[in-house]
């Protein structure tokens, strides 16, 4: 609701049309930003990393901008429809696709190597909840000791201190 009256005054305000110096840059630059996206996202999800929600949200978010300037900005009604056309069939689906693998990547939807949930506020892992190549929330070349620690309660860890 706070942006309701910003929006009015630039619906109000803005000039109907304007001049860009460095369009060209801009629309480049926008173009490889989303390649890189896409690039580092394939990757990340390759290798099961959870950073991958990040950029899949990223990257699906670069898309959907993409697609609404190209919309938006397009002077001609040839423009327009071609404009149209990349966004129902590449920008859009792809923006879909990387809003539904951040998802997956986040635990919640089944990206394959990941479940549902998280470490508990004190950093233990629950043991129905585990993450790739851990158990019990330790790398699985920990030592017994050190998974020992990992898996003891946040209660149990506050004893120690007392």
């Amino acid at each position: 609701m706070a942006m309701l009256p910003w929006l009015v005054f630039l619906a109000v305000t803005l000039p109907r049309s304007a001049h860009a110096a460095h369009w060209s840059l801009a629309w480049v630059g926008l173009d490889a930003a989303e390649a890189l996206g896409l690039t580092a996202t394939g990757s990340l999800l390759r290798r099961a990393h959870p950073t991958a929600a990040l950029t899949g949200t990223a990257t699906a978010t670069l898309l959907l901008v993409d697609a609404w300037f190209d919309v938006t900005t397009a002077a001609s009604s040839a423009d327009r429809l071609l404009a149209v056309a990349m966004a129902a069939g590449a920008e859009i689906p792809l923006a879909v696709l990387c809003a539904v693998l951040a998802v997956g990547a986040t635990g919640t939807g089944g990206v394959a190597g990941f479940e549902r949930g998280r470490d508990d506020a004190a950093g233990a892992v629950r043991p129905d909840r585990h993450r790739p190549a851990q158990r019990n929330g330790c790398p699985a070349s920990a030592d017994s000791a050190t998974t020992a620690s990992h898996t003891r309660s946040s209660k149990e860890r506050a004893g120690d201190n007392a």
